[in-house]
């Protein structure tokens, strides 16, 4: 019999997505059944949800607490898979505009704690098979503070699945007051300092933390990070006590559609051992930013959201320094107003050398991974990233804040990593704009030599495999233990 594993998530790209969660959801699941897992996913029913989804049917409803009426459950498939996706179908909750945590205006909806408490209860009725399927997890994975209920609820079962919580972001607690935890019905002793209360409030992804049976973070150095007081936003102490529970297994990338020798968005294709499909996506990527189109000038790319976090600051602080150099660069985010503003300034100061588009573009982003010749990523912290993955496979070399997965992912280029063979980008730290400007200089000089540029750096870059089924197996690994040890 093959295992039974319930993938609990708030989003799954194609779906729905606001970050890296909807990436993994959209993809490890697959991963898992690709290695003969039984592995099905459960998210909420927005309407982009229900829209994406194949042969979309409904297979029961149930009322648990906080139902308006009774909550249907649906099931449909993704498209080109066989991987059964169930949505919890209560529209009073799920079918509204806006993302899946925010209204269109950009604040949280204010009754999130109802939303995902329902989504909770409903996940551990399907775990349990109350739904009439005949399908009962043997593990329960859920992620970050959507489902942070999950394990906790579970905990009250007298028989129940093994469960397994990864935290995606720590910084996103799922905080909520007493009011929002009267209105969820969970048990009293709920709130106290051992379960869910946290400095007066009440936090979901707390509940994941206390009450999984393991716990795993997206990258190795971010378990290690999250367990500091510099990274572990007050829950450092907790994270320690279940040390011995808590592993990092580095997010997967889908190198069927991030990969430059089949990705269907670029103008041309290439490879390792063709790379000249790069010269062609570097002009359309300077053509479509209005830069002259010189294969010779180095061009950095940025793609992400423009907040703190991410040290967009860091890169408008640092490209005016760098005029000294002949380069461009290229800007794809959206995020804080003042820091748009200030990138947006920059571009019509130096319109000859710095570009900037505000918003999303899926097929710029490609095109700005194949045809930058550096990425630029210095986040002040990072639990994991793909950025800098896709970039390594696009033979764009990417320059990093020496933090979380970027550190897991990025060898530094230097003199001796360069001499054994295993450097592919370029590694900064602290998280200040004196040492992201040191690394862009190093990465500039290193772009003068384009033998060592070309045959060393970017071949070592575009042969690194972190494709799911890696990520995969130590999931299943896990899995096995948790299994054990109940």
């Amino acid at each position: 019999m093959p295992m039974k594993v319930l993938f609990v998530a708030s989003e799954a790209h194609p779906l729905a997505k606001t970050g890296g969660l909807g990436d993994v959801a959209g993809s490890l699941p697959l991963a898992l059944r690709a290695q003969g897992v039984d592995a099905r996913l459960i998210l909420p029913a927005y309407p982009s949800a229900k829209a994406g989804l194949l042969g979309l049917a409904e297979i029961a409803r149930i009322g648990v607490h906080g139902s308006v009426g009774t909550t249907r459950i649906l099931e449909g498939r993704l498209p080109d898979s066989d991987m059964p996706v169930y949505l919890v179908d209560a529209p009073h909750y799920f079918n509204r505009p806006g993302g899946p945590y925010s209204h269109p205006q950009g604040y949280d909806w204010p009754d999130n704690a109802q939303r995902f408490g329902l989504f909770a209860r409903v996940a551990v009725e399907v775990a349990q098979d109350r739904i009439g399927q005949d399908w009962r997890a043997d593990v329960v994975h859920a992620n970050d503070w959507q489902t942070g209920l999950v394990p906790a609820l579970l905990s009250l079962e007298a028989s129940r699945p093994a469960t397994v919580f990864t935290v995606h972001n720590l910084a996103y607690m799922g905080l909520f007051g007493w009011e929002a935890f009267q209105t969820l019905g969970l048990p009293d002793d709920f709130w106290s300092v051992d379960h869910l209360e946290f400095w007066a409030t009440m936090s979901f992804l707390k509940g994941g933390l206390v009450y999984s049976d393991w716990l795993t973070t997206v990258s190795p150095t971010y378990a290690w990070e999250i367990r500091t007081p510099a990274f572990g936003y007050g829950l450092e102490g907790l994270l320690n006590h279940r040390a011995d529970r808590l592993v990092g297994i580095l997010n997967g990338v889908d190198y069927a559609v991030w990969d430059p020798a089949v990705d269907t968005l670029l103008p041309a294709r290439y490879s390792a051992d063709d790379l000249s499909g790069k010269a062609e996506c570097k002009r359309a990527l300077q053509r479509h930013f209005n830069l002259a189109e010189n294969p010779d000038v180095p061009l950095l790319g940025s793609v992400g959201r423009m907040v703190e976090q991410k040290g967009g600051d860091l890169i408008a602080e640092v490209l005016p320094q760098l005029l000294h150099h002949d380069f461009q660069a290229v800007i794809l985010g959206s995020g804080e107003p003042g820091l748009q503003d200030t990138l947006r300034q920059l571009a019509v100061q130096y319109p000859s050398r710095i570009a900037v588009q505000i918003g999303y573009d899926e097929r710029l982003a490609h095109l700005i991974e194949a045809g930058s010749d550096m990425f630029l990523m210095p986040s002040r912290f990072e639990p994991c990233g793909l950025n800098q993955i896709y970039s390594l496979r696009y033979g764009t070399l990417p320059i990093v804040h020496r933090t979380g997965g970027l550190a897991d992912t990025v060898v530094d280029a230097s003199r001796a990593r360069i001499n054994d063979g295993t450097a592919n980008g370029f590694q900064f730290s602290p998280a200040t704009s004196t040492a992201l400007h040191a690394s862009i200089e190093r990465a500039l000089a290193m772009y003068a030599q384009p033998e060592v540029w070309r045959e060393t750096l970017m071949r070592r870059a575009m042969s690194a495999d972190f494709s799911w089924e890696h990520s995969a197996e130590q999931y299943i690994d896990l899995y096995r233990q948790a299994l054990g040890n109940l």
